[in-house]
């Protein structure tokens, strides 16, 4: 209580501290670098990873690009490249003219590498740049390509990718929120019992959100997937807080004559309340932080810090406010638009054999979609986004004109003989999908010495350590086949050179994948066994975690199942992070049914009745939470165009509905039913099923 009584003596103190941190917390925020390239992510020590390194050290080479010109003569492409070579940023533009004069005409070029840079109305540029694919200057010298080349360039390659994703993510993102606001604003103002009060609400949560976005800063930069989904994760998960703050402080009133006393008291049981339901929801995003890929560690650690922040504002800012416009709020009370819910109470107990058949049919189909939808997911970036961007034009261009749907890039090492060089080529180009391998030997041919060129061309090229070399797939990115082919590639390249490295998007993709699959199974079995552990520990019972989490499971199933039934494919990131949210996040459900279900056992009321005081207890606040959950991301779902945040987001909101549901239906029947074991396996319960104990402690009351 001394805690509490504190926060309601130095409430305005309170209130001026956390208003004067929302100047940092605004500074913070607008300092924090977003990350839009998912392959940054991956481990450091990969092939791929030390492969990009190792272009940027040698060559001075990070991204690249291709770039497509239509309708254009030689001399117009080639006064676009001097100009493109101007930009900052831009180390090398790779076109015909860098190895011949614009005097000598293309045809004479070898019949392949011709092929591979033109077709009847359409040529093409390699542009590699010195800085990494999604630096911010990257970025900025994409845009200025697009603004010198006109309307008959396109731009493909991953840093277009990260480009046109950052533009959009920065004219939706106050769209999300303010719909996230609004929509939530409108399920408090209908589901809650005053018409003032989801304003404060939402101002006490929106400080611990900005302070929370504002503490990023110390991160250096987080993913653009966290920054889009944080506030909108931590105001659908936090709301539950102040609204149980709200509902003690007012039962708190009936036996207190002064407020400041009634409040204090609410503090220390929303507190104790509070911490113990927040632990579930900070296990459940911690998990995430076992992924080896870095950006589950990015999200997790954003948003169990954006729980812990949720927790202290409930009980720190949000009575303080209470307590300054208490008038108001009493004033604007009304009644709550939630129907008793004794008589669904009764129904669901009496027919519980009903839920557990209907529990028992669908887990099978829920279980087989769901692994179904994990198989079913796609890595491709470039599918998040709308089919009108820069980039998806330019990438289907590419595709069109000059049948190329990926490039790598290989790195071999540079005292390799160039008859070797050459062996190696004709090997990878027999590879199924391989349209052709460019690097010096295929340039100049085996007749014209290495030495004869100037400096200038070779160096475009090769290193002291290292030469580089251009593969072309008609395979796409992320696919099965490009996959198959990288393995092929490798294999052959190992059999020329051990230490060479075969890098570029796809094969960081292959790499993102194989490294997910392993992620998917080990966040679900961290964030399952924690938060078995934790809700052992609350309800002080051995049986009770495998029951509440197989509910909140089979919930995951269903909704990670009906994709795969509906046709639907997922960003391969929406099945890792739905699963240990879904179950962090509504988990709570389950365990506030339980914990009022155990209490009335306790006291000695029958199963039936104790379930069925359970029950209508604790469906309003579930409903109201759940519905806060689902306000909270639906209508970003239906609103954003970026593949990744409306999927997520759909993912959260339909699992808040569907894990509402079976925890108001299937629950109660399997307390129902497995009532005797766990009233065996439970302290404080095991004397109910044994006469001789029960009769003694009836004695002794």
């Amino acid at each position: 209580m001394k805690f509490a009584n504190a926060v309601v003596k130095h409430r305005i103190p309170i209130l001026v501290i956390t208003l004067l941190l929302m100047i940092p917390a605004v500074l913070g925020y607008v300092g924090t670098r977003v990350n839009y390239d998912m392959l940054n992510y991956l481990p450091e020590n990969m092939d791929t990873v030390t492969g990009q390194n190792e272009l940027m050290n040698e060559f001075g080479k990070g991204a690249f690009s291709f770039l497509i010109f239509e309708d254009m003569k030689p001399k117009e492409v080639a006064t676009l490249k001097e100009k493109i070579e101007q930009v900052d940023h831009v180390e090398t533009v790779l076109w015909y003219d860098s190895l011949a004069d614009l005097s000598i005409p293309m045809e004479l070029l070898p019949e392949k590498v011709y092929n591979a840079f033109n077709t009847e109305n359409a040529t093409m540029m390699a542009v590699f740049f010195d800085s990494a694919t999604s630096a911010d200057v990257t970025m900025d010298a994409i845009r200025e390509i697009r603004s010198i080349a006109g309307t008959q360039c396109f731009v493909s390659g991953m840093s277009a990718l990260v480009t046109d994703l950052k533009d959009l993510c920065e004219k939706e993102e106050p769209i999300y929120v303010g719909l996230a606001v609004a929509l939530a604003l409108a399920s408090m103002l209908l589901l809650l019992d005053s018409w003032l009060v989801p304003f404060v609400f939402l101002a006490s949560i929106g400080m611990m959100i900005l302070l929370n976005l504002g503490s990023n800063y110390f991160f250096g930069e987080i993913s653009y997937i966290t920054k889009a989904l944080s506030a909108v994760l931590q105001l659908a998960v936090t709301m539950d807080y102040s609204i149980f703050l709200w509902h003690s402080y007012n039962e708190q009133l009936q036996s207190h004559e002064d407020k400041k006393e009634a409040m204090a008291a609410a503090i220390h049981e929303t507190l104790t309340s509070v911490v113990g339901s927040s632990i579930t929801t900070v296990a459940g995003f911690i998990a995430l932080c076992f992924m080896s890929f870095t950006m589950g560690r990015d999200l997790g650690i954003v948003m169990a810090k954006g729980v812990v922040l949720g927790v202290i504002g409930c009980v720190t800012v949000l009575p303080s406010l209470i307590l300054i416009f208490d008038k108001p709020l009493q004033a604007t009370k009304h009644r709550s638009l939630i129907p008793d819910t004794n008589g669904l109470a009764k129904g669901i107990v009496r027919f519980f054999p009903a839920f557990l058949i209907l529990f028992a049919l669908i887990v099978m189909p829920a279980y087989v979609g769901y692994n179904k939808t994990n198989k079913e997911v796609y890595y491709d970036m470039g599918e998040c986004l709308p089919k009108d961007m820069s980039y998806v034009i330019a990438n289907a261009k590419l595709h069109e004109d000059f049948d190329v749907a990926s490039t790598h890039m290989l790195l071999v090492d540079s005292s390799l003989p160039a008859k070797q060089v050459r062996s190696m080529i004709k090997e990878m180009e027999k590879v199924p999908g391989v349209k052709y391998v460019i690097g010096l030997e295929s340039l100049i041919g085996s007749r014209i010495p290495e030495e004869i060129l100037p400096e200038s061309v070779t160096s475009l090229l090769k290193s002291n350590k290292w030469e580089l070399l251009l593969i072309n797939s008609s395979y796409k990115v992320a696919s099965d086949e490009v996959n198959g082919q990288i393995n092929e590639l490798n294999y052959i390249l190992k059999q020329y050179d051990e230490g060479g490295m075969l890098i570029g998007e796809a094969p960081c993709m292959k790499d993102m994948i194989e490294t997910t699959d392993h992620d998917f199974q080990v966040v679900n079995m961290v964030s399952i066994v924690a938060i078995f552990v934790i809700i052992a520990l609350v309800e002080k019972s051995a049986t009770l975690p495998f029951i509440l989490i197989s509910v909140i499971e089979v919930a995951i199933f269903i909704n990670l199942g009906l994709p795969h039934y509906l046709g639907q494919s997922l960003p391969f990131i929406a099945p890792i992070c739905i699963s240990t949210i879904q179950l962090g996040a509504t988990v709570d459900y389950a365990i506030l049914m339980t914990t009022r279900y155990k209490m009335e056992r306790m006291l000695g009321k029958e199963k039936r009745d104790a379930v069925h005081v359970a029950v209508h207890s604790s469906i309003p606040s579930i409903i109201v939470s759940g519905m806060g959950l689902f306000a909270a991301t639906f209508g970003v779902a239906v609103y954003s165009d970026i593949d990744i945040i409306s999927s997520m987001c759909m993912l959260m909101a339909r699992g808040a509905i569907i894990s509402v549901l079976m925890v108001i239906f299937i629950l109660p029947a399997l307390l129902l039913a497995f009532d005797r074991v766990i009233c065996d396996t439970t302290v404080g319960l095991t004397h109910l099923y044994h006469p001789v104990r029960r009769r003694l402690l009836h004695l002794l009351r």
